[in-house]
Order: structure tokens, then sequence, then C-alpha cells
């Protein structure tokens, strides 16, 4: 279920190449990174659901923005951008 999940995902941020911004297309590439990372992490755990990988991938924002990885405007739009490909991810489900 995880690897489908981020695979909708991975499509939401590919689907945006054509018609987004620079700044939508740097928080897509950024994304992807934690997205990748977290969903590892999930697989080691007995907990796969979407929640979990939301968990996860949030985590991993928030430590990123504590070692001053992005500025206050990308944190928004970063933040934004995974809530919003989360809840699509989830409707499409």
């Amino acid at each position: 279920m995880i690897a489908e999940f981020e695979t909708r995902i991975l499509a939401l941020i590919d689907d945006m190449v054509d018609h987004a911004s620079d700044d939508e297309l740097f928080a897509g590439g950024y994304l992807r990174g934690h997205l990748t990372v977290s969903v590892a992490e999930v697989e080691q755990t007995n907990d796969h659901s979407a929640e979990a990988l939301q968990f996860h991938v949030t985590n991993s924002l928030q430590k990123a923005i504590a070692a001053g990885e992005l500025s206050p405007r990308d944190q928004a739009l970063v933040i934004g951008m995974w809530e919003s490909l989360f809840q699509q991810a989830r409707q499409s489900a």
C-alpha cells in the first residue's frame, strides 16, 4: 500500500512539471527526497499506512527546518505543497 501511495504522490509531482513555477518545481524536488527517505523508514515499521507516511515526512521536514535548510518563505511553500499532495493522493486512493 505504501508503495502505491508513494507512486501517486510522485505522479502528482511529475504532473506539475509542465505548468509549475520555479518555486513549485523547487518544492516538488525537495519533497521528493524527503518522501523517498520517509517511505524507506515506514517500510521498516509495522505501520504502512498513509498516516504513518505523513508523520515521517512531516517529521523529516521539521528536522530540515530546525537545521536551517529552508527560509521561512520556502518552509511555507514546501509544507503547503506537502499537505496538498498528501490530500490529493488520499482522495485518489
